[in-house]
Parts: C-alpha cells; sequence; structure tokens
C-alpha cells in the first residue's frame, strides 16, 4: 500500500466507509491482497478473488487472516445479491472489450440492489490494447466504460480521472446496481 497513490488510497478508503458497517466485499482481482486487507483493516467483511494462484498462494501467506480463493471475475461463485461491495481495482483491464459484459453481469447479480461496485482502470481516448505486466491490457474511454456499466445494470454515481504526466491516466468509476436493467 505504500506504492500507492495518496489519491487513490483516500478515494478506495472515503467509498469502503460509505458502506461500512454492512462491508460484505469481494475484492475482485485482489492480487498479492494488499486491497483486499486494507478494507479488512477499515472494518470491512472482505475477501479476494484471483484468477493466479500464485497471488492467492502469496496473499495468504502475507495476510493469513483474511479469506483468499482462486477463482473468476466471470463466476464469482456468491449466491445471488448476497454482496454489500466489489472492488475490481485494474483488474477487469484483462478482459477484452467483447467480454466485458462476462464480469459486469456477474457483479451485477452477486450484488444487492443498491450494492457498489468500484473499478479502476487505465483511461484512453479510444479502447485499446497494450502491454501490461501481466497479460495484455485495455484502456477504456470515461464514457464507453460507463456504458458498458449502464448496460449491465449499473447506475454511475461518482467519476475520478487522474492524468499524471509521464504516467498512463487512470480513472475510478464508483456506481450501484440498479433494481432492474433498463433498456
Amino acid at each position: 500500500m505504500d506504492a500507492v497513490h495518496p489519491e487513490d488510497r483516500e478515494f478506495v478508503e472515503t467509498w469502503a466507509r460509505s458502506i461500512a458497517p454492512r462491508g460484505n466485499v469481494i475484492d475482485a482481482g485482489c492480487g498479492p491482497g494488499q486491497w483486499t486487507s486494507f478494507l479488512v483493516e477499515l472494518g470491512l467483511s472482505a475477501r479476494g478473488i484471483d484468477l493466479v494462484p500464485e497471488f492467492i498462494e502469496r496473499a495468504q501467506r502475507t495476510y493469513p487472516r483474511i479469506d483468499f480463493a482462486t477463482g473468476s471475475l466471470n463466476a464469482l461463485e456468491v449466491p445471488d445479491e448476497s454482496l454489500d461491495a466489489v472492488l475490481a481495482w485494474f483488474s477487469v483491464i484483462h478482459h477484452e472489450p467483447a467480454e466485458i459484459q462476462l464480469p459486469l453481469q456477474e457483479f451485477r447479480r452477486a450484488l444487492r440492489p443498491g450494492g457498489t461496485l468500484l473499478i479502476g482502470f487505465f483511461e484512453g481516448p479510444i479502447v485499446e490494447q497494450f502491454a501490461h505486466a501481466v497479460v495484455p491490457a485495455y484502456r477504456w474511454p470515461v464514457d464507453e466504460l460507463s456504458d458498458e456499466l449502464h448496460a449491465a445494470g449499473f447506475e454511475l454515481d461518482t467519476l475520478q480521472v487522474r492524468r499524471p504526466p509521464g504516467e498512463r491516466p487512470q480513472a475510478i468509476i464508483v456506481s450501484h446496481r440498479r433494481m432492474r436493467i433498463l433498456p
């Protein structure tokens, strides 16, 4: 967490405090688990999932009191409407644009009505693939990812875009699950 930009940390903390004390949260694409631990430290009931077994093994070693499991963002393996929140911190960036609805629909299924979703992603003028440390990733224009969220049954709550000089532009969208999907 020491390497996290202070604005990101503050944004996620404010979001997390808005869902406490309920706070049944999945950190979807948790990587080595630092954000999951951060959410637990804030008093939420958080667990992490990631597709990469090595990340989960590291998370379990580093944070042995927190629940981590290998799993897909496309199949969270939780009952319908059982979550208060989902954190998808730079994890849906690895879904091809044609498949972005798979995790978004799964998040909607798992969230209770009104449940909240926070997505961190790389922002750009067009949807485009780029080389990433783990596997290829995609930049998204804020408007296009917002449209995808809307199509999946989410309503935009908050948006932050940061374009630091010499770094990839980044964005955060917080949205909530609508009661029903609108046309």
